[in-house]
């Protein structure tokens, strides 16, 4: 089946063909490294996470780059607020490492691959430079004292990615005291040096690169003059991605196939701002949360194109979500299936849901729509648990539900329910379990109310089927 993906550069759906048969070259644009990351970094990560994975899933190569922006005016700001009266180049490098570092650990803990290749600007000032003096050359650049601009009116279609009329983007642009541009659409390839300021020779003079050259250079020099996808943020189109595009083709070169840009992120309806106290870093949200599982629920609730909106009561419900698949896989284990059969069986609920699974995935990465076909699989599974002890295939057939689950959220979703399941089932918490179990059959409920307690301490929530059965879960 072929996959469907929504390119913003024609806004509709087009079918994929990658370049090099079964490869896929992947740029996102990644973080500027000047804070704690924050949910909303999470989701832009995880999203291109977890169409990263699907595409290994369905068998290609990926070589998928995010690139780290280590010098720039946030940057420099926060350097000398962190680090008043040191050397600001020092300041800045040890401020860039610092949240470079802390970005790493943060997405690491939410279960988040790391790119291939992870170019920072600061490593690539001469091929920007070359590049810079290859636009020059082309006439589609120009200098102006220190500073070197890109000339919007010798771009080609420019505005093709935003939908934008050159016109409208002009009205509403202004020439900033200091800048030396001709028109105010024209933005800088290179800067001259302020005082103290990090910077770099150049054929113009001292300085750093403008923040649009960055990924242009990257990109190119990865993964070649033309590659498959290019991805970020809604607020990415303009003006940056449409710069890259300008200054891409500028140079000569074919540049990204196809553009994905996912909504951004709300908290109870408003952007989250710390002014407004409504600011919540993956750090913070792990410590009250502890599992990165019920964030990736809430964003594959949500289709990537649209916002989407964190709320207290949404994190509830992927709680709940949560707990369905927990409540399944304590069903298997306590069937005692063989784990060492694994034969291959036709169970046709199973084929019929993973089928449904890939389909919703082909069609835009739609993870709203393969997250209820996880779930219909998890409910089947149940369904069949309850009334196939019958089949003569029943324990392989369980054993292939459970494990289609596991592959399909894993592999492609990133999630890690079988790792808490099996966290869960300790040889403590089986005993006390069994423990409690006879407690209850000779009456003796302050005994059982006691190891309740226990297990509760444990983090542990003891449940009773109709049919007696005692089970537990994780508390979350």
């Amino acid at each position: 089946m072929p996959i469907f993906i929504y390119n913003s550069l024609s806004r509709k759906k087009e079918e994929f063909k990658s370049l090099e048969p079964q490869k896929i070259k992947m740029y996102v644009c990644g973080p500027t490294v000047y804070d704690q990351p924050h949910i909303g970094h999470a989701r832009s990560a995880y999203i291109f996470d977890a169409i990263r994975r699907y595409l290994i899933y369905k068998g290609y190569k990926v070589t998928f780059v995010r690139n780290v922006t280590d010098v720039d005016d946030k940057i420099i700001d926060k350097a000398r607020q962190e680090y008043p009266g040191e050397d600001l180049n020092s300041a800045v490098q040890k401020t860039a490492k610092k949240y470079l570092d802390a970005y790493h650990e943060d997405m690491r803990q939410l279960g988040i691959l790391d790119p291939d290749v992870e170019p920072k600007a600061t490593e690539y000032i001469p091929q920007m430079q070359k590049f810079i003096e290859e636009l020059i050359k082309r006439g589609v650049a120009y200098t102006a004292g220190g500073d070197v601009y890109f000339d919007i009116k010798k771009a080609k279609d420019y505005g093709k990615l935003s939908h934008q009329a050159i016109e409208k983007m002009e009205s509403g642009a202004r020439i900033a005291p200091g800048e030396k541009k001709k028109d105010p659409l024209d933005f800088a390839l290179w800067k001259s040096a302020k005082v103290n300021e990090p910077s770099w020779d150049s054929p113009w003079e001292k300085g750093r690169p403008g923040w649009h050259i960055e990924c242009s250079v990257m990109s190119s020099d990865i993964l070649g003059d033309e590659f498959d996808i290019h991805g970020g943020g809604l607020d990415l189109i303009f003006p940056h991605h449409e710069n890259e595009i300008a200054q891409s083709e500028g140079a000569g070169k074919k540049f990204a196939r196809y553009w994905l840009h996912h909504g951004l992120l709300t908290i109870n309806g408003q952007k989250m701002s710390k002014s407004l106290g409504n600011f919540i870093t993956v750090k913070g949200f792990m410590g009250k949360h502890k599992y990165p599982d019920l964030l990736k629920l809430l964003f594959l609730s949500t289709h990537y194109l649209h916002p989407v909106d964190y709320t207290d009561d949404k994190i509830e419900e992927a709680k709940k979500a949560l707990e369905r698949f927990e409540i399944l896989f304590k069903k298997i284990m306590e069937a005692k299936i063989d784990k060492k059969k694994n034969r291959a069986v036709n169970v046709d609920f199973v084929e019929k849901g993973k089928n449904e699974f890939i389909e919703a995935m082909n069609d835009d990465f739609n993870t709203p729509r393969a997250l209820g076909c996880l779930f219909k699989l998890v409910t089947d599974t149940h369904k069949f648990i309850e009334s196939g002890k019958e089949d003569n295939e029943y324990a392989d057939k369980v054993e292939q539900a459970g494990q289609t689950i596991i592959n399909l959220s894993r592999e492609v979703f990133g999630l890690s329910l079988l790792d808490e399941v099996a966290a869960n089932d300790s040889l403590e918490v089986i005993q006390l379990l069994s423990a409690y179990e006879e407690a209850r059959k000779i009456k003796d409920y302050v005994k059982a109310d006691a190891i309740r307690e226990k297990l509760k301490q444990l983090g542990m929530i003891v449940e009773i089927a109709k049919d007696g059965r005692v089970t537990s879960r994780k508390s979350l």
